[in-house]
């Protein structure tokens, strides 16, 4: 019996080993570092592609939705042309909140997502967006084709979770967030961090 085609003996980097997605840019996979249920922050080690702990959360606030990163992805220089007043791309894989109807407690799992818009945000004067998408096959979002359709309160949250969880942190970030933007231009940050992705690190 052979084995399936690509065959993974070790396990990928998550960032570098695994498919951007089955139809980007609105069919993407997500790689989900956070929970809406975890008091740490957790974000992927660079070098070895497992998660490490970043920080305790220093505000009371719980990230709204699962939280990750987009595979093949690289916030670079495209990325920033498209916000206004950015001077870089944060240099990081792009981000994205994933809302499920039914409760994902775990983090290290890939998410096939559709995209609906996405948040501008500009931390310490980089892009560092956060697309929004929605559980591919989640019956209760399978209407949701834009941000717009989304309850506001949710969208607010999520807002107000970006804008504060570094409030209490030594180093003062600056992060300011505008109003969500559609599915439409979230469309142009994805392809642009490809983009960013391929010339960075080659292929493509």
């Amino acid at each position: 019996m052979g084995f399936p085609s690509p065959f993974y003996r070790w396990r990928p980097h998550p960032w570098h080993g695994l498919e951007v997605g089955p139809e980007p840019p609105k069919i993407l996979n997500a790689y989900i570092e956070l929970t809406p249920f975890d008091r740490v922050k957790y974000e992927l080690d660079k070098k070895t592609g497992y998660l490490r702990v970043d920080r305790p959360n220093r505000t009371s606030s719980f990230c709204p939705t699962l939280y990750g990163f987009v595979p093949g992805t690289y916030c670079g220089d495209r990325v920033k042309a498209l916000m206004s007043d950015a001077v870089a791309g944060d240099g990081d894989p792009l981000d994205i909140c994933v809302i499920s109807e039914r409760p994902i407690q775990i983090a290290e799992v890939i998410l096939t997502v559709r995209v609906v818009g996405g948040l501008p945000m500009l931390d310490n004067g980089e892009a560092d967006d956060k697309i929004i998408a929605v559980l591919d096959g989640d019956a209760m979002w399978e209407g949701v084709e834009d941000v717009s359709q989304l309850p506001t309160v949710l969208v607010d949250r999520l807002r107000h979770y970006f804008s504060t969880y570094k409030m209490l942190s030594p180093d003062e970030d600056r992060v300011k967030i505008d109003a969500a933007y559609s599915r439409e231009h979230a469309t142009k940050v994805i392809h642009a961090a490809i983009e960013d992705y391929a010339e960075h690190f080659g292929g493509g």
